[in-house]
C-alpha cells in the first residue's frame, strides 16, 4: 500500500577528475546502494562522470566520447532496477558542449536537460567551456557508439510517471537555483513535484548554512521536493574544496542531509500527497508569468506496494526557540483589544489548570508591555462541586506569585439553586449538571467585567476547540480568546518554558500545575481530589494534536493519519489505541463544528486556526461518514 510516498536519494561518489571509467564504477556502486535501500529516484552531482573541475579537458574528444560510452553503460546497468536516475555529464551537441543532466530508467536514456545559467565569476569559468541550454526541443543522437535513437534535449522537460499522476520530476543544475528566477519555478508551475539539482558548490566558511537556507526557502516557495546533490572531496583540486553537502527537502523542511566532507547515499521518503494538498490551495490561480512550452517524457516506476516507514514529529506545533515569540504574539493581540475597547481591567477565570495559567502568563506579558500595573488583571477562582484542593491552592498561589488582583467566588450555592429551579437532581451527574457549572462561571466573569469595565479573557485552547471539549456559551465564550490557536501540547510547553525561566514560588507553582492531571473538575471530587481526568475521557492530547495537524495542515486522509501515527508513536501507543482515539477525534471534530462557527475573536499565532474568520471553514452540519467509514475498513 502506497499512501503517496516515493523514496528519493542523492549519492556523492568518490570520483577522480577526468577518469571517466573510474567514475563510472563509482556511479554503479551508488546505483546498487540505492537499489538495496529501495530508492525510486536517484540523483548524482554535477558533471560527476568527468568531475566538475576538468577545465579545458572538456574540449577533448577523448573525454566526451568516454562520457557517451559511460552513459550507455549506465543505461544498461539500470535495467530491471525500478529506478529513475539522473547523472551529471558534459554532452556534445552540434559541436558545442553543454553541462547536462541525463535522465535514465530501466535501460532507456529518457532525456537530457542542459544547464540554463552558466556562472563566470570567482572560481567559476563555465562560459569558457559550455553553452547555455534553451527552451526549444531538439535531439541528441548517440549512434556514434551504438544505435540508441534520438534523445530529447531541452531545459523544459518534465519527466512524468505514466502510472502515478503526481510523480513528475524537473531538473535544474547548480547555478540555476541561485538566479533571480530559477528554472525550477517554471517546472513547478508546469506540474513538477520533485526538482533534481546537480551541483558542484565549493565550500568555505558559512556556505553550508547559506546553501541550506536557499534550498529550504526555494522548496517552500515552489511547493516541491528538492533533491540537492553536491560534488564531494574528489573534486577538491587546485584552489577549491568540495564537501559533498547534499540535501533532500520537502516544502521547506529538510528531511535528510549529508554531513560536510562525507560521501555516499542519503535518502528520504517524499510525501507527494502533502505537496499536492498544498498546491491545490496555493497554485489555484493563474500566475502572470511568461508562458513556456514544456515537453513531457514518460517513465514508469513500480511504487504501488512501497510502504514508507517515515516518522513525523510527535509534537508538530512545538517549535523550539519560539516560546517568547509566541507569548509575545498572544500578548500583542490582547493589547490591541484592550486599547481598542479602553478596558480598565483584564478578567479571567483562574482554575489552577494549564489553559488559564497560560492565559494569565499572556495577560501579565501584555500589562508589562503596556506599562500598566499587574493589579489591573483580575483573576477569579470559582470553586464548585469538583474543585480539588490542589487546583484551588495553585490558582491562589499563582495569582499571588504574579501580584495580580484575586477574587474568590464560590459558585456552589448558585449552581445548586439553579439546578433546583430547573428541576434537576444534584445526584444526576449528566451534561446539564456539568454545564450548569461552566455557564455559571462564565456569567460571573461577564458580570464582574461589566462592573469594572473589564475584558473577559477566554482560556480555552485549540485542542479543546477541535474536540468541542467546551460548554457552549460557557467556557466556550469570552470577549477575547488568547489561546484559541494554541493546542494543548503547546500550552504545556509554554507553561513549562515559563517555569524554567523563573524561580522561587512562581516556578514551584507552575511546576505543580504542569504535574496536575488535566481535568474540567465538574464531577464531585472524593476527599477534594481530582476525580475527572480529561485524557481518560477523550484521549491523549498528544495524539489529538497530531491528528489535528495531520488533517488540517497536511491534508492527510484518516487512513494515512492512522498509518503515520502507528509509525510515529511506535512503542508509545498500541495500534488499537491509536485507532480508537482517531475515531473519537474524527467524530467529535465534525459533530462539534457548530461551536467553532461562533467562537470569539482570538489571535492566530500557530499554523492552524479553527476560527471561521481566519482559519478552517466547514459547515456546522457536515457529515463525518466518509471519514469514519475509511477507518472502519482498515
Amino acid at each position: 500500500m502506497n499512501l503517496g510516498y516515493v523514496r528519493c536519494a542523492s549519492y556523492t561518489p568518490e570520483i577522480k577528475v577526468a577518469d571517466v571509467n573510474y567514475n563510472l564504477g563509482e556511479i554503479k556502486k551508488g546505483i546498487d546502494k540505492a537499489k538495496e535501500c529501495a530508492v525510486h529516484i536517484l540523483s548524482f552531482p554535477e558533471l560527476c562522470l568527468t568531475g566538475y573541475t576538468a577545465g579545458d579537458l572538456f574540449y577533448q574528444k577523448t573525454l566526451l566520447l568516454s562520457v557517451k560510452k559511460a552513459i550507455i553503460e549506465i543505461a544498461d546497468f539500470t535495467k530491471g532496477k525500478n529506478l529513475l536516475v539522473f547523472i551529471g555529464a558534459p554532452i556534445e551537441k552540434d559541436s558545442l558542449v553543454y553541462n547536462c543532466s541525463v535522465a535514465i530508467s530501466d535501460g532507456v536514456i529518457l532525456g537530457i536537460v542542459p544547464k540554463s545559467y552558466l556562472p563566470d565569476y570567482d572560481a567559476f569559468n563555465e562560459k569558457r567551456y559550455f553553452s547555455s541550454g534553451d527552451d526549444k526541443i531538439s535531439y541528441v543522437n548517440l549512434k556514434e557508439i551504438e544505435s540508441e535513437g534520438l534523445i530529447p534535449f531541452s531545459r523544459n522537460i518534465i519527466f512524468a510517471d505514466g502510472k502515478n499522476d503526481w510523480l513528475k520530476v524537473g531538473v535544474e543544475i547548480c547555478e540555476d537555483l541561485w538566479t533571480a528566477v530559477p528554472p525550477s519555478l517554471y517546472h513547478a508551475l508546469n506540474g513538477a513535484r520533485i526538482i533534481v539539482n546537480h551541483s558542484a558548490s565549493p565550500e568555505f566558511s558559512g556556505r553550508c548554512e547559506v546553501r541550506r537556507n536557499l534550498v529550504k526557502s526555494h522548496s517552500e516557495k515552489a511547493v516541491c521536493a528538492y533533491i540537492y546533490s553536491n560534488a564531494g572531496n574528489g573534486e577538491s583540486t587546485t584552489d577549491c574544496v568540495f564537501s559533498g553537502h547534499s540535501m533532500i527537502c520537502e516544502n521547506g523542511e529538510i528531511l535528510n542531509e549529508s554531513q560536510p566532507f562525507t560521501s555516499g547515499l542519503i535518502y528520504a521518503d517524499i510525501d507527494l500527497e502533502i505537496l499536492n494538498y498544498n498546491r491545490s490551495k496555493i497554485f489555484n490561480q493563474k500566475f502572470d508569468i511568461k508562458e513556456k512550452e514544456y515537453f513531457t517524457v514518460g517513465f514508469s516506476l513500480d511504487i504501488e506496494d512501497f510502504a514508507s516507514d517515515r516518522v513525523y514529529d510527535k509534537t508538530p506545533f512545538i517549535k523550539k526557540g519560539e516560546e517568547e515569540f509566541l507569548i509575545t504574539a498572544q500578548a500583542s493581540g490582547l493589547i490591541k483589544r484592550i486599547t481598542h475597547v479602553n478596558a480598565n481591567t483584564v478578567v479571567l477565570g483562574l482554575s489552577g489548570g494549564l489553559d488559564s495559567t497560560l492565559a494569565l502568563i499572556v495577560a501579565v506579558k501584555a500589562m508589562k508591555m503596556l506599562n500598566r500595573p499587574l493589579k489591573d488583571i483580575l483573576a477569579i477562582t470559582m470553586p464548585c462541586f469538583g474543585t480539588s484542593l490542589r487546583t484551588l491552592d495553585n490558582s491562589i498561589a499563582l495569582a499571588k506569585s504574579y501580584g495580580v488582583s484575586l477574587k474568590k467566588v464560590d459558585i456552589t450555592k448558585s449552581v445548586k439553586r439553579h439546578l433546583k429551579d430547573i428541576g434537576h437532581s444534584e445526584n444526576l451527574h449528566d451534561a446539564a449538571y456539568e454545564n450548569a457549572q461552566a455557564r455559571e462561571r462564565t456569567q460571573v466573569l461577564m458580570d464582574i467585567a461589566n462592573m469594572c469595565n473589564g475584558l473577559v479573557i477566554g482560556t480555552g485552547d485549540l485542542s479543546e476547540l477541535a474536540l468541542g471539549w467546551a460548554t457552549y456559551n460557557g467556557d466556550h465564550m469570552s470577549m477575547y480568546a488568547v489561546n484559541g490557536s494554541v493546542p494543548k501540547t503547546l500550552v504545556r510547553h509554554l507553561v513549562n518554558y515559563t517555569a524554567n525561566t523563573n524561580k522561587g514560588k512562581l516556578k514551584a507553582v507552575l511546576l505543580d500545575i504542569l504535574d496536575t492531571p488535566v481535568s474540567p473538575e465538574l464531577i464531585p471530587s472524593e476527599d477534594k481530589k481530582i476525580k475527572q481526568v480529561t485524557e481518560d475521557i477523550v484521549g491523549p492530547y498528544i495524539l489529538h494534536d497530531y491528528f489535528l495537524y495531520s488533517m488540517i495542515k497536511k491534508g492527510f486522509s484518516p487512513k494515512k493519519i492512522y498509518y503515520t501515527a502507528v509509525n510515529t508513536f511506535k512503542g508509545e501507543f498500541t495500534d488499537e489505541t491509536i485507532l480508537k482515539w482517531l475515531k473519537t477525534f474524527v467524530r467529535r471534530f465534525f459533530n462539534q463544528q457548530f461551536k467553532r462557527s461562533c467562537m470569539p475573536d482570538g489571535v492566530k499565532v500557530t499554523e492552524i486556526s479553527l476560527s471561521p474568520r481566519t482559519g478552517y471553514k466547514m459547515p456546522s452540519d457536515a457529515v463525518s461518514k466518509l471519514w469514519l467509514d475509511e477507518l472502519e475498513n482498515l
